[in-house]
């Protein structure tokens, strides 16, 4: 599961949870005391005390909330046919259904209901809306820091590098010969490929003088933010997550995307390859 995957809607999403978790312990309906008597004794119920309650509103949002956290930083993972996302989402929206008609029906609903129900409509505007606003779909957590980035032999970036292959200056886009080479460039006659200098042997480009289809040179790049890897076969599920922080080598082009190698051997396909960094 990666952390940095989760979104801002995701924060929400957890944050509303917490909230209903703290309700169920608060008092469902108030007391009305009658005149005359110490009603000081009497402790009103909570959701633990009531097991409709607990399980249709609160321990539903709650567990919607996990599976709408886990689906999204795990998204190949399916219940029943449908992502673990959209499964959560639909608990969600159970605990909000009930717990408005059981506040409405309640005649004198206490803080642990009231809290509820507000809790509930955040879940569940928080599962359904995440994928639609883009505010929402932003990162949690911002991209690891440039000293943070591990190359694929282990090694870490030198004091005043960026973020760019170990042992070698940040590639910066457009750069002019004899600077580093942007993301798709060649390297000049007799200027050897920075991109693959430092590759292990394991994944360099095939031997024997054969060279990848049209004039694509493999290289390592980085992501700045999680990316879905999808299958060569153009499955619409994504088969891995490429990660910030890990280097993975895109061994060739097709159309806008590319077709990336995970350090665990997979292949596939990044469709989304704006902002990312070669080594």
């Amino acid at each position: 599961m990666n952390i940095r995957s989760l979104t801002r809607g995701d924060g929400v999403v957890i944050g509303a949870a917490v909230v209903l978790f703290i309700a169920s312990f608060l008092d469902l309906a108030g007391i009305d005391c009658p005149a005359g008597l110490n009603c000081s004794s009497f402790d009103a119920p909570n959701a633990w005390d009531a097991l409709g309650v607990l399980m249709s509103v609160f321990l539903a949002g709650i567990i919607g909330a996990v599976l709408v956290v886990v689906g999204r930083a795990m998204p190949s993972r399916k219940v029943v046919g449908l992502d673990l996302g959209q499964f959560g989402a639909a608990f969600c929206v159970f605990a909000l259904w009930t717990a408005f008609w059981t506040t409405i029906d309640a005649s004198d609903a206490g803080t642990g209901l009231i809290l509820g129900l507000l809790a509930t409509i955040v879940l569940a505007g928080g599962a359904v809306v995440t994928p639609l606003v883009p505010a929402l779909k932003a990162p949690l957590m911002g991209a690891p820091r440039p000293q943070a980035v591990q190359s694929p032999y282990g090694g870490q970036p030198q004091p005043g590098q960026g973020y760019g292959y170990p042992g070698a200056q940040q590639q910066p886009y457009g750069a002019q010969p004899g600077q580093p080479q942007p993301y798709g460039a060649q390297p000049q006659p007799g200027q050897p490929d920075p991109a693959m200098a430092h590759a292990p042997q394991a994944q360099q480009a095939p031997q024997g003088g054969s060279a990848p289809a049209g004039d694509f040179t493999p290289f390592w790049f980085a992501v700045p933010v999680a990316r879905p890897l999808y299958g060569e076969d153009g499955s619409p599920s994504p088969i891995a997550e490429l990660a910030p922080g890990t280097w993975y080598l895109a061994v060739e082009q097709r159309g806008p995307g590319l077709i990336a190698q995970t350090q665990d051997g997979r292949r596939g396909v990044l469709q989304d390859t704006t902002g990312i960094q070669r080594g």
